[in-house]
């Protein structure tokens, strides 16, 4: 491994041994192509390390690694109490090591320190200790029939499984889909982002460390029109896990087909936030300013269409705009002060830019941000200003187009039936958030948002024990809670004859 890893010391002084490779069949391997990704500080724009990319033969070996491991009667028989065992060694290593993930998700990703170390990691942490303690109580059932017959069910492992995760939260999005895939007894090939690749490369020597056999976890690098869609259409994976956009989303749906996978998708959203004139509007406003301001506004269930009652608009707008002027402080992500790093990559960067050009040409009102931060790393980094605009119409681009960044539309609205009909005029059907005094109402509009999950006087406050997912073009299936144990189990149906004769 000594030519696959580097020493590295971050910006904030942490020293530590970055590992390169891919991680297949619980060794360090170069790419068989020579194909390498070079990650980027999004701070200031230098280079942190190049990392092995995967060619389709990589894939090819990982998932042959994965298939041996799945057959393996020391893997798939086990049981699930050893299975539990080994997560909840894993969990003890993440706790252990959880400065040195934060610090390489923050200088990789661009995320403030607090929030990898606080949020982030806890999560991580949560979702696998979550997951381990189920891993033993996956059980089928007796379905009475009548005498003659005794039937019942299995819940068996589907196999391997391909996943692919995104760079907004890379380490978490990882503990969502390792969670219950390892719980269930399945084995797992997966794909970083290739924006953000040097946390979960780090963590992969956690999982060799906690115990798992070779094969078990496989992780690679890799670009994803290569890499990753060799998994999406790989005979030999039963299973694809994708968090991402929805093109992309639309895409390894397409190429899925070709071997019929089980799928699950979770995918864009342009998730609506609604303020009726009951609300208590302080907390409206600090909850609307976490739920799209947080992460740089790079969440998937952003709630970044915020629609306000005419009778509290103008006063909502006011304090929003406070809010934001004062919490979203732009810096550097590694200071204590920090609530903004910069995006994610340039092509991140420029596309929230292209945004803002895109409000004003089509007569929105920009009252706050719109341009590059340039106050931070001397002038250099993809730092944006948060941006709120007003005036925003439905039929323009940026009140239906999901940017994915620290960009906001406010419009008003009079009636309940326009709220919530405007909230459903969208492809995407995956967050949505109520502020409302009236239970009756909170409870009713509920209901009537088309979304895959409704927060009531609260938004993007998910938790890993509540199952996360969306409808319409938001994607498919569910994961988090009891759940996502589903898309990791298929129902094997037992009939034993105890007397019908022919």
């Amino acid at each position: 491994m000594a030519d696959l890893s580097v020493e590295l010391t971050a910006p904030n002084g942490v020293k530590y041994t970055q590992p390169t490779g891919l991680f297949i069949n619980n060794e360090w391997v170069k790419s068989s192509d020579g194909e390498t990704i070079t990650s980027i500080n999004p701070t200031n724009e230098s280079e942190i390390t190049s990392v092995q990319a995967a060619s389709p033969d990589d894939v090819d070996k990982a998932v042959a690694a994965a298939a041996k491991a799945f057959k393996d009667p020391s893997w798939r028989d086990i049981g699930g109490t050893a299975r539990g065992d080994l997560m909840f060694k894993l969990v003890e290593l993440i706790e252990k090591n959880k400065e040195v993930l934060a610090t390489i998700e923050t200088w990789d990703n661009g995320k403030p320190y607090s929030v990898a170390l606080n949020e982030d990691l806890s999560e991580v942490s949560g979702a696998i200790k979550y997951y381990a303690g189920y891993a033993d109580k996956i059980h089928g059932q007796v379905i009475e029939t009548t005498p003659a017959k005794l039937a019942y069910t299995l819940r068996e492992p589907v196999g391997v499984c391909g996943q692919i995760i995104p760079w907004n939260y890379p380490l978490a999005m990882a503990a969502w889909k390792l969670g219950p895939a390892l719980a269930a007894g399945n084995t797992v090939v997966m794909k970083s982002a290739e924006q953000t690749p040097l946390s979960i490369l780090f963590f992969a020597n956690l999982i060799k460390e906690a115990g798992f056999p070779p094969g078990v976890v496989n992780i690679l690098n890799g670009l994803g029109r290569k890499a990753g869609a060799a998994m999406a259409q790989h005979p030999d994976i039963a299973k694809i896990a994708f968090t991402g956009s929805t093109a992309t989303g639309r895409e390894i749906m397409k190429m899925a087909a070709g071997t019929m996978k089980n799928i699950t998708l979770e995918t864009g959203g342009k998730s609506p936030l609604l303020v009726f004139d009951d609300a208590d509007l302080e907390q409206a406003v600090k909850w609307a300013h976490i739920g799209i301001m947080s992460n740089m506004g790079q969440i998937c269930t952003a709630t970044s269409r915020v629609l306000v009652q005419a009778g509290v608009y103008e006063k909502f707008v006011e304090e929003f705009k406070k809010t934001v002027k004062e919490v979203s402080v732009v810096g550097d992500p590694f200071a204590e002060s920090t609530f903004q790093g910069p995006q994610v990559t340039k092509t991140q960067y420029e596309r929230v830019l292209s945004f803002v050009e895109s409000g004003k040409s089509e007569g929105a009102t920009l009252i706050s941000g719109g341009e590059p931060f340039t106050k931070v790393g001397g002038g250099k980094g993809f730092f944006i200003s948060p941006t709120i605009f007003t005036d925003v119409k439905d039929n323009m681009k940026i009140f239906r187009e999901e940017v994915f960044g620290p960009f906001v539309v406010i419009s008003s609205f009079e009636t309940e039936e326009e709220a919530v009909k405007r909230a459903n005029d969208t492809t995407y059907g995956l967050g949505s958030a109520v502020f409302t005094r009236d239970i009756s109402k909170a409870h009713r509009v509920a209901r009537d948002i088309e979304a895959g999950m409704v927060w009531i006087n609260s938004s993007n406050d998910s938790d890993f024990r509540i199952p996360f997912g969306g409808v319409k073009q938001s994607g498919i299936g569910r994961e988090l809670g009891e759940a996502g144990l589903e898309a990791y189990t298929n129902k094997k149906a037992v009939h034993v004859n105890l007397g019908t004769m022919l």
